[in-house]
């Protein structure tokens, strides 16, 4: 196996990047944080007032032989609205926007093609609003975050908003999701 490397995207509530990117072949680890703002150490509250600047991020570390940068892109495309600004659902404020924070120039270059090549297919009907920018800082979120929909799958959030997307992943994207998972 080569090293590892990060990725990091914002696709609305941190609960539902983890819960879908955490099921792919490849990915080692999701960890969800706060990233893209200004104001260090966050917490969750501080977020919630889209004061800090910060969205709501998954940092997801994954094997590039098993699962390349391209298709952990072609997955966030294909799992929350780009086309909403500050939204996702009824998720609403700067935090919840679509982001894609890359740490390398080839994830640059990777999200920028990844982006024309969505705007190109018309898979939308509305222009796509999502963010690309450079990595500042990740600040991983509170404890009580990680492996939500593991912990809370039955709670109305999750059957609602969660469960249907890993659906459309289980649908979708079958041959990258892990055994465990489908």
């Amino acid at each position: 196996m080569n090293k590892a490397e990060t990725a990091y995207f914002g696709t609305g509530c941190f609960w539902c990047s983890e819960a879908i990117f955490r099921r792919l072949k490849g990915v080692l680890s999701v960890t969800p944080g706060y990233a893209g703002g200004t104001t260090p150490h966050p917490s969750y509250e501080q977020v919630c007032t889209s004061m800090t600047g910060h969205a709501e991020t998954a940092r997801i570390e994954f094997d590039p032989d098993v699962i390349p940068y391209e298709d952990l892109l072609e997955v966030f495309w294909n799992v929350h609205d780009p086309t909403t600004l500050n939204r996702q659902g009824n998720d609403v404020g700067t935090q919840y926007r679509s982001i894609i924070l890359y740490v390398s120039e080839e994830q640059r270059k990777a999200a920028e093609q990844s982006l024309k090549d969505q705007t190109a297919s018309h898979t939308h009907t509305d222009p796509i609003v999502t963010q690309i920018e450079p990595l500042g800082e990740f600040y991983p979120a509170e404890t009580y975050h990680k492996d939500y929909y593991e912990h809370h799958g039955n709670q109305p959030y999750c059957r609602l908003i969660i469960s249907p997307k890993l659906n459309h992943l289980r649908e979708k994207y079958e041959v990258k999701m892990k055994a465990e998972y489908l």
